[in-house]
């Protein structure tokens, strides 16, 4: 053997990866074209999406912005030599049918402040440690102040309304140490209940008669639209979430009463679909009432799909506390607490985190449902469409109302659903 080897004594220079394996063409080999049936399928798909974008584009590039009926859509499109194209006149003409409904004109500034007010109420709350905190303020005033820009009136009913949250204060502050924690609990719960129902009417209106401060009244009849869609959700989404935790607590409660009215409420709210509910508001609820009692259809609406959204919010955020390990329990335990401050500070923190996509994906779909009020007379978007299309100008448009329809529901809906990823994304502590 010999006793000599041969030992490389410089580094060859590094060299460029193959253009064939780095950048779009490696993506494209790696994921599209890295087999014979998987280029198959990459082709065929391309050549199907190419067809259908250059037929749908020939379709909405249509000079049709500016027709004042179908006919006269029809009369363009065939002088262009196309078969087909879309007729956007009903768009332009009536755009903002469909976002406000048949609110009065003059008033536009009324819902579009309070959707303002929406999104400064909802930031401190959406965005915590990134927008003032004083605008909390604002978070706590606007289910007062919505209401009241919405419908207007004299400005003492919103202001009565807040007044029963103070006075169930007072009741639990200072009849606690007289009656008990139990006792001042419900006196703060009763005496409140008490003041909206036979109070705040005829006080108010004594205020307004001595000093009359309000804005114009708009009846609920004039409601519609994109508007109502966008009122009726953030109402019952507003509502459900806080109501939805309170149910699930009390379907896992150990006092009999509480659990078995918490699971039956939901088990009965949950069997039951929301048309039915709808239809109940609609018709059977005012049976039930004093005769002469005038019940908003709006309001009774809200309470419908709010009950309805939070029996299926309740099993969304019941479906958190059980994923907890039960050390997390032993440790509130072990800590001291009691139960409300073990879940306000251990148990419901970690309980809503694991039910971010449940809970976002019970808020699309409930914004979703609020479609069907069309079916009880309601002028939701959809049921202008129908309005419209009853129209001798519009009769025979479908695809451009619905179309521009889904275009305002996609955009709402997926704005949430990109928040609940943001949210994700900043409550993850699992280091990764």
């Amino acid at each position: 053997m010999s006793d000599y080897s041969f030992v490389r004594t410089d580094m060859l220079p590094e060299k460029e990866p193959p253009v064939t394996s780095v950048g779009v063409i490696g993506w494209m080999r790696q994921n599209l074209f890295s087999g014979w049936f998987n280029s198959i399928v990459t082709v065929a798909l391309l050549v199907l999406v190419v067809w259908v974008m250059v037929n749908l584009l020939s379709w909405v590039l249509t000079p049709t912005w500016n027709a004042q009926s179908l006919s006269e859509c029809r009369e363009i499109i065939a002088a262009l030599a196309k078969e087909h194209g879309a007729c956007w006149g009903v768009i332009r003409e009536r755009w903002i049918q469909l976002l406000f409904g048949f609110y009065p004109s003059e008033l536009y500034w009324r819902p579009i402040l309070t959707l303002l007010l929406l999104f400064v109420a909802m930031a401190p709350i959406l965005f915590s440690g990134g927008v003032p905190r004083q605008l909390l303020y604002v978070s706590a005033a606007f289910p007062f102040l919505a209401p009241w820009l919405m419908w207007g009136g004299t400005f003492w009913l919103p202001l009565m309304v807040a007044g029963g949250l103070l006075i169930g204060y007072l009741a639990f502050r200072f009849l606690s140490p007289v009656i008990g924690s139990l006792g001042g609990t419900l006196a703060a719960i009763l005496l409140p209940i008490l003041w909206w129902l036979f109070a705040v009417g005829p006080v108010a209106e004594a205020l307004h008669s001595i000093l009359p401060i309000g804005i114009q009244g708009v009846e609920s009849r004039l409601f519609g639209g994109f508007m109502l869609s966008v009122w009726i959700g953030v109402v019952a989404i507003g509502i459900s979430l806080p109501l939805g935790i309170v149910l699930a607590l009390g379907r896992q409660s150990d006092l009999m009463i509480v659990k078995y009215l918490s699971v039956g409420f939901i088990e009965f709210i949950r069997g039951v679909p929301l048309i039915t509910l709808l239809f109940v508001a609609s018709t059977l609820l005012n049976i039930f009432m004093p005769p002469g009692t005038n019940f908003d259809i709006i309001l009774r609406v809200m309470i419908m799909a709010t009950l309805f959204a939070s029996a299926y919010m309740a099993e969304v955020i019941r479906g958190g506390l059980a994923a907890l390990p039960r050390g997390q329990y032993e440790a509130a335990d072990a800590l001291g607490l009691d139960y409300w401050r073990a879940q306000r500070l251990i148990i419901m923190p970690q309980a809503l985190k694991i039910s971010i996509p449940g809970i976002v994906s019970t808020f699309i779909g409930l914004f979703k449902d609020t479609t069907l009020v069309s079916i009880i007379g309601l002028l939701d978007p959809l049921g202008l469409s129908t309005s419209i299309r009853a129209d001798a100008n519009w009769n025979g448009i479908v695809w451009e109302l619905y179309g521009f329809i889904a275009i305002l529901f996609f955009l709402s809906c997926f704005s949430m659903s990109r928040y609940s990823m943001y949210l994700e994304r900043k409550l993850r502590t699992d280091n990764s």
